[in-house]
């Protein structure tokens, strides 16, 4: 049973509030959360990202960044990253949680792109990737929560 899912990126102001955000749209009945192996603690959302969300309906105004802690790490029945890279670093700093780590694209076998500091357009490749995860487990999910 999944009740609390940790969206991992690096910086927690692109991919993973906006991967979360989505996947709690989908599915209200499960906590979700986000954090960043490097967060950029206290930023609100990246801008771009604030604007394709918005023209999408997903609310991400109220974000604040957060760093990755032991307790989330612990408390999180899933957790989905946006590289192997990412999820690397999470199961060696913590290895009691190897099973419960996987990438957000896992299914499609990439790491979904991190847009931080480029062009529209690669906040638009970052948007497709997660739309098609979030897409994805969104359908696992839906059979795993109570």
């Amino acid at each position: 049973m999944i009740d609390r899912v940790l969206v991992v990126c690096e910086g927690n102001i692109c991919r993973s509030p906006l991967a979360c955000a989505m996947l709690a749209r989908e599915l209200p009945e499960i906590d979700f959360s986000s954090a960043g192996t490097h967060a950029l603690v206290g930023e609100g959302a990246d801008p771009q990202v604030l604007e394709m969300a918005r023209e999408r309906g997903v609310a991400l105004e109220a974000h604040v960044a957060t760093a990755l802690t032991a307790a989330q790490v612990r408390e999180a029945d899933l957790i989905l990253t946006m590289t192997k890279t990412q999820r690397e670093q999470i199961e060696q700093a913590w290895p009691y949680v190897r099973g419960k780590v996987y990438r957000l694209s896992e299914n499609d076998g990439i790491d979904v792109v991190d847009p931080y500091r480029r062009h529209r357009a690669a906040f638009e490749l970052a948007f497709a990737q997660i739309e098609h995860g979030v897409a994805h487990w969104r359908g696992v999910l839906a059979g795993m929560a109570h």
